[in-house]
């Protein structure tokens, strides 16, 4: 791999060459800059076990870490909730925000590696949008990730993936992601 400065992940130059001229014809865009695009993907892990151990985050902490290839942040509790053995401050999940060439190969990872992994699978939800051009998704498993190391694993996680655009409506959004083949079952 050649220096930070001049690498380009294989997704950003796809989006650049491919996908954002297909959108500005499609849509009749005046300016490039008004074509949507990626702006951050933010992958969070609920670790509800933690109330019965509290070292059950640290495992959640590597793997989202591994998955991620940045250090995650560790989520905790505003207010404590007697009814779920909760505490105020009481570690609750971890979360990370990629930007940038993490988010793209994050992406690419995602679509052409963890996504055909999963057991029983038949496209995304392409209602799963929020109104403003941003994608929600969950994953029952972490393991479909080749970061993880199987035979290594504990516990499996569940993950939540959002990813935000600069679109403004939904179906801008969703035609990005489909430029970024994001199978999606219509």
């Amino acid at each position: 791999m050649a220096d930070a400065q001049s690498y380009t992940p294989r997704l950003k130059s796809h989006y650049l060459e491919t996908v954002r001229g297909a959108l500005q014809e499609k849509f009749q865009y005046g300016n490039v800059m008004q074509v949507p695009a990626l702006e951050k993907v933010v992958l969070n892990m609920g670790v509800g076990e933690t109330t019965q151990d509290t070292k059950k985050i640290n495992s959640a902490f590597e793997a989202l870490q591994a998955i991620a290839g940045q250090r995650p942040v560790i989520t905790r509790a505003r207010t404590s909730i007697a009814g779920f053995k909760v505490r105020e401050d009481m570690p609750l999940g971890v979360k990370v925000t990629l930007r940038g060439a993490r988010m793209y190969e994050f992406i690419d990872r995602l679509v052409t590696v963890a996504l055909p992994r999963v057991r029983d699978f038949r496209g995304l939800n392409a209602k799963s949008f929020d109104g403003n051009g941003n994608f929600a998704m969950g994953l029952k498993e972490h393991i479909v990730f080749p970061e993880i190391n199987y035979d290594k694993v504990d516990t499996i996680w569940g993950m939540d993936i959002i990813v935000c655009t600069s679109a403004t409506e939904d179906d801008q959004a969703r035609e990005l992601l489909r430029g970024f083949n994001f199978p999606f079952n219509d």
